[in-house]
């Protein structure tokens, strides 16, 4: 695939806002294309094509969330070099633009892929939740975290070393440490954090410097990972991952739905939903600092849709397409096919209606409408986990080890 040059934050987000706009309709039942609603495929499906095209739109997605990282980057740098509670807005901004190309990635995980075998990178770029004070000062600490231990020498070895050391909840990298430094804790019923700018400025907040040093460290860090999550999918480089997923034939396709089913049931609609939905406690929120949860749902269900009908809109606008699981599933049981398709847009659908703050859609009794939109979503991803395990036995497969809550 050829790579396209880097974006600009204000492309990227111009790029998400016209994806957002143009890939959720009404009801959600398919991705728009450029002439109205995508169809099936009309290259005939195979294992080995099925595969091909999945490993082409990996590859684009990572790269589309790449492309945005950096616009992010830039984003970023412009704060430090001058922090102004203008030059915050747009690093909150890129921040959130490219979390809509990263969360569809996430159907690419539970399989031992680059991303989360054992020496990938997952905890290291979207580990949560997050012990704040791990990292900085918080009301009560002030002298708490790496940034204020100035022994503690900040590059990007010692930060990943720090990462999840100690405990889980110690997370010193990734897509929500930067989300912390940006919005800092929410203590806001009605909106997100909102650290000041100050923070980040010599003489008005101790350790200024290495607040800003570590922003710059920890985007540098998540730049690097996501580099190399787009090097094992390109097609271009001989003997990575991608090379050997696409002649992996039906065990390759077992890793898709293993993926899907596992993020459908076990991540989305239990670590993200049915826990902060049980607790009703805000530290249970996947990106409790910018209160961008709710999006959070809406493109991890995308990118299931988005495997499971062969389709990827990228950011700089052309729907990818060709042949898909349902396409494989269709030509063995029609029927199956079209329901999985649907409660699969009903799941996009669910999450959609998820409102903002997600902190205060989990709060109130049971039949609070907030509560009620929640469990429609973690009822229909559970339903489609146990769909996709029906589509898998369809094409013969019939070993499916899902994660499971």
């Amino acid at each position: 695939m050829r790579m396209t040059s880097p974006l600009t934050p204000s492309a990227i987000v111009a790029a998400v806002l016209a994806t957002t706009c143009l890939a959720f309709g009404a009801n959600a039942q398919t991705l728009s294309g450029p002439t109205g609603p995508t169809q099936a495929s009309a290259v005939p499906a195979t294992a080995p094509l099925v595969v091909a095209h999945y490993a082409h739109m990996v590859h684009a997605s990572y790269s589309d969330t790449l492309a945005a990282a950096r616009a992010m980057q830039g984003a970023i740098a412009g704060f430090t070099a001058q922090p102004s509670a203008a030059t915050l807005a747009e690093a909150r901004k890129t921040w959130l633009a490219a979390r809509e190309f990263y969360g569809q990635t996430e159907a690419f995980r539970f399989y031992g892929g680059p991303i989360d075998n054992d020496s990938g990178p997952e905890g290291r770029i979207n580990a949560w939740p997050m012990d704040e004070s791990y990292v900085d000062a918080v009301p009560g600490k002030p002298n708490a975290g790496l940034v204020n231990n100035r022994k503690f020498v900040i590059n990007k070895k010692n930060l990943s070393a720090q990462n999840e050391r100690g405990g889980e909840e110690n997370i010193a990298t990734g897509w929500h440490a930067i989300e912390f430094f940006l919005w800092g804790q929410d203590v806001s019923d009605t909106g997100p954090g909102d650290r000041n700018f100050e923070d980040f400025v010599d003489g008005k907040a101790p350790n200024a410097d290495r607040r800003r040093q570590y922003l710059t460290v920890v985007t540098e860090l998540l730049i690097d990972d996501l580099t190399a999550l787009v090097k094992a999918w390109a097609p271009e480089v001989k003997d990575n991952y991608r090379a050997r997923f696409v002649k992996g034939n039906r065990e390759s396709l077992r890793k898709m739905l293993v993926g899907l089913g596992s993020l459908s049931r076990g991540e989305l609609a239990g670590e993200r939903l049915e826990v902060a939905l049980s607790s009703q406690d805000q530290e249970d929120e996947h990106s409790c600092f910018s209160d961008n949860t709710h999006r959070d749902a809406v493109t991890n269900a995308l990118g299931i849709q988005n495997v499971w009908l062969g389709q990827y809109r990228q950011a700089s606008g052309p729907v990818l397409t060709g042949p898909s699981l349902r396409d494989l599933v269709a030509a063995q049981n029609a029927q199956l096919a079209d329901k999985t398709t649907q409660q699969i847009a009903s799941s996009v659908a669910a999450a959609e209606a998820i409102q903002a703050p997600f902190d205060q859609e989990i709060m109130g009794g049971k039949e609070s409408a907030g509560r009620q939109r929640i469990q429609k979503a973690i009822d229909s991803l559970t339903q489609q986990s146990k769909d996709l395990v029906a589509a898998a036995n369809a094409i013969g497969i019939s070993k499916l080890t899902l994660v499971q809550p």
